[in-house]
C-alpha cells in the first residue's frame, strides 16, 4: 500500500499518508491547521537531480587522480621558480590553481588576489580585507553558500489515513 506525501504551504509542513488504494485522489486536510487543503508533493527519493550540479559543488571533483597529480605537479613547479619574493606571481599562481583544479572562489577572496595582481602590498590588502575574508569561505561559490530567507521544511513523522 502506497505512502504519499502532502504539503501545507501555511505551516510549511511536510506530511505522510497512508492509502489502501493505488493512485488515490483524495486530497486531506492539514491536520495541524485544519482547514487547508494540501498539495501533493513528490517523494524525495523520486525527485530527479542534476548530478552536475552534486560535482560542481564540491572541489576537485570530476578530475581524477592523474590528471590532478599532473596539475598539482605543474604548480609546484611554477612556485618553486617564483620564490616567495613576488606577490603578483604568487597571486597569479593562485590564480592558475584554482582555474585549473576547477575551484570557485568566493567574491572577496577573488577581489584580494585581484589587487595584488594589481601591485598593492598583501599586508596593505589584508589589513584592509581581514574582515571579510575572515567570514568568508576561500573557495566557497557565493550563489551557492548564500543563506535562504525561507524557512526550513518541517516534517512531521507520524503516518496519517487517507
Amino acid at each position: 500500500m502506497p505512502i504519499y506525501e502532502f504539503y501545507c504551504k501555511r505551516c510549511n509542513t511536510l506530511y505522510n499518508f497512508f492509502s489502501t488504494k493505488v493512485n488515490a485522489s483524495k486530497i486531506p486536510l492539514c491536520p495541524r491547521c485544519k482547514n487547508v487543503r494540501l498539495a501533493r508533493q513528490m517523494s524525495v527519493f523520486a525527485a530527479l537531480t542534476g548530478a552536475e550540479n552534486e560535482q560542481d559543488s564540491r572541489p576537485f571533483n570530476g578530475l581524477g587522480e592523474t590528471r590532478m597529480t599532473e596539475k598539482l605537479a605543474g604548480i609546484v613547479a611554477d612556485a618553486e621558480k617564483i620564490g616567495g619574493d613576488d606577490p603578483r606571481a604568487a597571486a597569479q599562481l593562485m590564480r592558475k590553481f584554482t582555474e585549473s583544479t576547477g575551484m570557485k572562489m568566493g567574491y572577496i577572496f577573488h577581489e584580494a588576489l585581484r589587487r595584488i595582481e594589481r601591485g598593492e602590498e598583501p599586508e596593505k590588502v589584508e589589513e584592509d580585507m581581514a574582515d571579510a575574508l575572515m567570514q568568508e569561505e576561500p573557495f566557497a561559490d557565493k550563489k551557492k553558500t548564500r543563506k535562504s530567507s525561507v524557512a526550513k521544511m518541517i516534517i512531521d513523522e507520524t503516518l496519517y489515513e487517507l
